[in-house]
C-alpha cells in the first residue's frame, strides 16, 4: 500500500539476459548493464488495479448476483486484490531498504528505522478505521507485516523466494492446528487483556491467527513480492521467467486442489453470502470466519478458494500477483502509446493509500446503503480515483496520505 520513491544502488541480483525495454530513463550514474532502479511503471499500475479490486469487492455487486464476464471480474478480484497489496506492500519495502543491494552502516539503520515508523503509522490507521469500519481494513495487518519483514531486507531473491514457499507449506497447517485447538473461551479471554482489540475488535490474535489477513498465512505474499523486487522487471529474460513460474503456481495450486477437493475446490462462499454493507466488510473471513467458530475440517486445507488461507490458495494467489505484475510490466515497456494513455491509471497506483482510505471516506459520507446488483457505483469510484490522481499528481509528487507517511519517516534520516 505504501508508496517510497526507490532507492539506488549496486545490484547484487543480476539478470541472466541483457535488460529489456525500460520502464524509466536510467538514473544519473547508474552502471549501463545494471537493472533499473527508476520507478517501475508497471507495479504502480499493479497497484492501481489492486485498488480497483478493492472497490470491486466493497462496493460492487455481489458475486452472488452477478454472472458471465461480469462474476469472473469479482471473483478474480474476491481475494487476489488484497493479495496483489500485500505483494506489492513486500515490493515496496525492498524500494526503501535498497532494492537490488542492500544498505549498510547508517543508510541501513535509517532503512529499516523508516519501514518500522511505517509500520506503526498503519497499524495506528488500521486500528483507527478498524473502530469504524471492522476488521476488513488490510493497513493494521500491514504494520504487522513491515515489522515481521525487518529480518528479511538483506537477504537476496533467491532465499527469499525459499522462504516465501516454506511459509507457504507450513503456515495453513500450523493455522489448522491452533485454530482448531483454540476455543472461544481462551480467545474471549486472551482478547480480554489485549489494548487493541479493546478499541478496535481487531487485537493481536486477530492479526497474528484469527483476522481476515492474518500474518501466519498472509507473510509468504509479503516475502515473494520482496523476492520480486530483487529481480530487474524490465529484462526480457526475467519476465519471460516470471510469467511461466507464475503460470506454473496457477495451474500447479489450482488443478491440484481441484483434483484433491473436487469442483467445489475453487467456489467462493462469497456466493452465498448476504450483500456487505456500504461499509465496505468483507463477506469473506480469515481462517476462523465471522462467525467465532475455531473448528475446521481437514478438508479445507485442500480448497483453494479465496480467502481459505490454505496452501493451494497461497501458492496460486502468488502465482496470480505475479502474472498480473509481469503483465503489467510488459505492458508498459512495450506499448509507449498505451503507457502515454495510461497515466491517469498508473497516478492511481502511485498513491494507492489514499485511494484506498478514500473510498472508505466516500462510503461514510455517501451512507450505509448496502451493495446492490448494479456495476454504476463501483464505476464511479473508479473514475473518480482516476480523476483525482491524475489532477493531483500534475502539482505534488506523492498523494495527501503518501506525504504524511514521508513526512512521518523524516526523523530515521537522523540516524548514525
Amino acid at each position: 500500500m505504501t508508496q517510497t520513491r526507490p532507492q539506488q544502488g549496486t545490484p547484487a541480483v543480476r539478470a541472466t539476459a541483457p535488460p529489456g525495454p525500460r520502464t524509466t530513463p536510467r538514473p544519473a550514474g547508474e552502471a549501463p548493464g545494471s537493472p533499473s532502479t527508476g520507478r517501475l511503471v508497471g507495479v504502480d499500475l499493479a497497484r492501481a488495479l489492486a485498488v480497483f479490486g478493492m472497490y470491486i469487492v466493497h462496493v460492487g455487486p455481489p458475486l452472488s448476483t452477478t454472472d458471465g464476464a461480469a462474476a469472473w471480474v469479482r471473483y478474480l478480484a474476491e481475494g487476489h486484490s488484497s493479495v496483489l497489496f500485500a505483494t506489492l506492500a513486500g515490493f515496496s519495502l525492498m524500494l526503501i531498504a535498497g532494492r537490488f543491494e542492500p544498505k549498510t552502516g547508517p543508510a541501513g539503520r535509517q532503512a529499516k528505522a523508516r519501514i518500522a515508523i511505517r509500520a506503526v503509522v498503519l497499524l495506528a490507521l488500521g486500528t483507527a478505521m478498524a473502530m469504524e469500519y471492522g476488521g476488513v481494513i488490510i493497513l493494521g495487518f500491514y504494520g504487522l507485516y513491515f515489522l515481521l519483514a525487518l529480518p528479511l531486507v538483506r537477504l537476496r531473491a533467491g532465499t527469499l523466494a525459499t522462504i516465501a514457499a516454506g511459509l507457504a507449506l507450513v503456515g495453513p497447517q500450523l493455522a489448522f492446528v491452533a485454530t482448531s485447538r483454540l476455543g472461544d473461551s481462551v480467545q474471549q479471554d486472551f482478547n480480554a487483556y489485549d489494548p487493541l482489540h479493546r478499541l478496535s475488535d481487531v487485537g493481536v490474535l486477530d492479526l497474528l491467527l484469527t483476522g481476515f489477513y492474518p500474518a501466519i498465512t498472509w507473510m509468504p505474499f509479503v516475502v515473494a513480492g520482496m523476492a520480486l523486487a530483487r529481480l530487474d522487471l524490465s529484462a526480457a529474460a526475467v519476465q519471460r521467467r516470471l510469467a511461466a513460474l507464475g503460470a506454473a503456481l496457477v495451474a500447479g495450486a489450482y488443478g491440484l486442489s481441484l483434483l484433491l477437493a473436487g469442483k467445489s475446490a475453487l467456489r467462493s462462499v462469497a456466493e452465498d453470502a448476504a450483500p456487505s454493507s456500504g461499509s465496505g466488510a468483507s463477506s469473506m473471513g480469515g481462517p476462523s470466519g465471522e462467525s467465532g467458530e475455531f473448528e475446521r475440517s481437514f478438508s479445507e486445507l485442500l480448497s483453494a478458494h479465496p480467502h481459505s488461507g490454505t496452501t493451494f490458495d497461497i501458492i496460486g494467489s502468488v502465482g496470480v500477483a505475479i502474472l498480473v505484475v509481469v503483465g503489467a510490466t510488459v505492458l508498459m515497456d512495450r506499448l509507449p502509446r498505451l503507457r502515454r494513455l495510461a497515466q491517469p491509471v498508473v497516478a492511481v497506483g502511485t498513491m494507492s493509500l489514499t485511494a484506498y482510505v478514500g473510498h472508505f471516506l466516500a462510503q461514510s459520507v455517501q451512507g450505509d446503503a448496502g451493495q446492490g446488483d448494479s456495476w454504476a457505483p463501483v464505476l464511479t469510484y473508479i473514475l473518480g480515483a482516476i480523476v483525482f490522481a491524475a489532477i493531483w499528481s500534475r502539482f505534488f509528487r506523492r498523494g495527501p496520505l503518501e506525504y504524511l507517511l514521508h513526512a512521518g519517516t523524516k526523523p530515521a534520516g537522523r540516524i548514525r
